[in-house]
């Protein structure tokens, strides 16, 4: 019988190890950054992503047992991301499940990375806990660096895509402009924190695909846009207004956002809306989502950061309940860049 699942989260830059039962409730979440190994490039470098890791993953298990005041025998099962996410770092926590799996004696499940960001609203602990009136259906934006999509979610393993970036996630988006302007990595946080004392309104960014009849996104046009003014004002210029310019550009994307989710619920008639992933921390999104929210009447859950950044929490969660309806993944299991097209109906 499946209850307390130990989870491993390495799609990305970030380690993170949780223990996670069915009912959600979040036993312990510990989580390693590597921010500053990656800084100095500019961006996340694969290679030292899974070389960190290597290094983070073992301890991070050992504290997440320590901060739980539990240990193995208390586990019934092992939940691991094994897509989509960089294939080097899926690598290293997908090889450590298994070993674990085998030595320990404990089933294992891969786990989609986006299933855990639409299912993570449903985490509590002793600081959190979704409204008591929220459940299925909802929408979702799940937007972060790596994706920017909208999903009709109906249950566990029932989502639909209603739409996506054609291009561009709206994460990469925010972090190359705070690059080419200057601000460094990572440039989302950075980015929103600058724009604060910005005016949204100084400088006209387009907004690709706003008014189309789709739940579709474009981001590389703004992109574009954000370069090539930047190149045409210059770098004192551009630090003289940078407020402005980052309050601006950040609107541009958040009209876009806001919009297509706004769109989704009146489609689909739901009265609960969701956003997720690392984006959904930025405040200007969060501002304009629950105003947005309170016009139309609607329930809005955004989890609370720490289960919105990637996390091994809402990989335990999804696992669990993956797990106690008799779904286990095998030995030859393989990481993949991509979700499969079972995923998602």
């Amino acid at each position: 019988m499946i209850d307390k699942v130990l989870a491993i989260e390495t799609s990305c830059d970030d380690t993170s190890v949780a223990i996670v039962d069915t009912s959600g409730w979040v036993y312990s979440v510990v989580s390693a950054s590597q921010d500053l190994e990656h800084e100095e490039y500019g961006g996340i470098v694969p290679e030292i992503a899974a070389r960190n890791h290597s290094i983070a993953l073992i301890p991070l298990i050992e504290e997440a047992f320590k901060k739980a005041s539990l240990n193995w025998s208390d586990v019934s099962g092992i939940a691991v991301t094994n897509r989509p996410g960089l294939v080097g770092a899926l690598i290293v926590g997908l090889v450590t499940a298994k070993s674990l799996s085998q030595a320990k004696q404990l089933p294992f499940l891969g786990i989609n990375h986006l299933e855990g960001h639409l299912l993570a609203p449903f985490l509590k602990d002793d600081n959190y806990s979704s409204p008591e009136d929220f459940g299925y259906p909802y929408v979702g934006l799940a937007v972060s660096g790596g994706h920017t999509s909208l999903y009709y979610i109906t249950g566990l393993g029932e989502y639909q895509v209603l739409g996506t970036t054609r291009d561009d996630a709206a994460g990469e988006c925010f972090d190359k402009f705070a690059k080419m302007s200057g601000l460094g990595f990572p440039g989302g946080v950075r980015l929103d924190h600058t724009a604060r004392n910005g005016n949204p309104q100084a400088y006209d960014f387009p907004r690709s695909m706003l008014k189309e009849d789709t739940f579709n996104m474009s981001f590389s046009g703004l992109k574009s846009a954000g370069q090539r003014m930047l190149e045409g004002m210059g770098p004192e210029l551009v630090k003289a207004h940078l407020p402005d310019l980052c309050a601006s550009f950040q609107e541009a994307i958040v009209d876009v956002l806001i919009a297509k989710l706004e769109k989704a619920a009146k489609f689909y008639k739901v009265q609960r809306i969701i956003i997720t992933g690392g984006v959904s921390a930025n405040s200007r999104l969060r501002a304009r989502a629950e105003e947005m929210a309170q016009r139309k009447k609607l329930r809005l859950v955004i989890p609370p950061l720490r289960y919105c950044t990637d996390n091994a929490a809402m990989i335990g969660y999804v696992g669990a309940l993956r797990m106690a309806r008799g779904e286990f993944s095998t030995i030859d299991l393989g990481p993949s860049p991509q979700a499969l097209e079972s995923d998602f109906k």
